[in-house]
């Protein structure tokens, strides 16, 4: 792997001196919310916007196609008190494995970035999956069987029946009555009965979009693949069993409704990187002080 040019970086110092930071160069954040975590994500998109294929090639390491991106990942994942994760991706990320896939776990893999989130006092990682239905097949998931990270669910008081008797190592939260889960409310039992303070949204679409409107997300990572795909799904890309319309468009990171021009939210550039012809590049939002 190489080391990130650093173009230019306004964000914090980092809260420890670790070799790990050499090839990124500092990373640091500000103090979190004493009401909520501090939120932020991390996408990968392609020239035009695009952050997934679909098909089976779906993940956003296909338009990335980077180590540095990936071993960012992990840097990023080493700073968070828990990484949060829609159902769809998960089960997404099961289906184009096969049949006999039970999933993935969303970890750090890197041993010396593992080294550096202990040295940053933090514990066991969390992967949190959100589904307000609670239609999840978690039996059938490795994500749930404890043991490389604590698992935990994000849902509501519809969700909780439909999910069923849990064993005692997942973690719980539950937000409204159901099937759209209060994300304000979830966000602050999160900082308050279980202490994440930052909280790291890995996607998909649908759920970055749901934090976004509820006006939830501090910052955002987004790695520029020099790629450009374009949004219609061409017919002839092989695709999943699930995707059986007609016509198909790739997302952006953004999903579901979005703002009017009076609405629109504004972000604060914080810091650009390249490795290559890849960009790397970090926003905090704008709010008014």
């Amino acid at each position: 792997m190489l080391n990130f040019d650093i173009l230019f970086d306004r964000g914090e110092s980092p809260a420890v001196k670790h070799p790990a930071f050499a090839r990124y160069g500092q990373l640091g954040f500000p103090e979190q919310p004493e009401q909520r975590p501090w939120i932020y994500s991390n996408f990968v998109q392609s020239l035009d916007g695009i952050t997934s294929l679909l098909g089976r090639h779906f993940a956003g390491g296909d338009i990335s196609q980077s180590a540095e991106d990936r071993w960012l990942m992990d840097l990023l994942r080493a700073h968070a008190d828990a990484v949060l994760t829609g159902a769809t991706t998960l089960l997404d990320e099961r289906r184009a494995r096969g049949a006999d896939s039970r999933g993935i776990v969303f970890r750090v893999v890197d041993p010396e970035i593992q080294d550096l989130r202990r040295q940053l006092g933090l514990g066991q990682e969390r992967n949190l999956i959100v589904t307000g239905h609670g239609k999840l097949p978690w039996r059938e998931l490795k994500l749930f069987d404890g043991g490389q990270i604590e698992p935990g669910i994000v849902t509501t008081e519809l969700g909780a029946k439909n999910l069923g008797e849990l064993p005692s190592h997942p973690l719980l939260v539950v937000a409204g009555a159901g099937p759209e889960i209060d994300l304000p409310l979830a966000m602050r039992k999160l900082r308050e009965e279980f202490n994440v303070r930052r909280l790291l949204c890995e996607g998909g679409p649908t759920l970055y979009g749901s934090l976004a409107r509820a006006d939830l997300v501090d910052e955002k990572f987004v790695t520029v693949s020099p790629v450009e795909t374009g949004q219609l799904v061409p017919q002839e890309q092989e695709r999943l069993k699930s995707e059986t319309a007609p016509v198909l468009l790739r997302p952006t990171i953004f999903g579901g409704t979005g703002f009017t021009k009076q609405q629109a939210t504004w972000w604060r550039w914080m810091s650009c990187r390249k490795v290559g012809d890849h960009e790397f590049n970090r926003y905090r939002r704008r709010r008014s002080q």
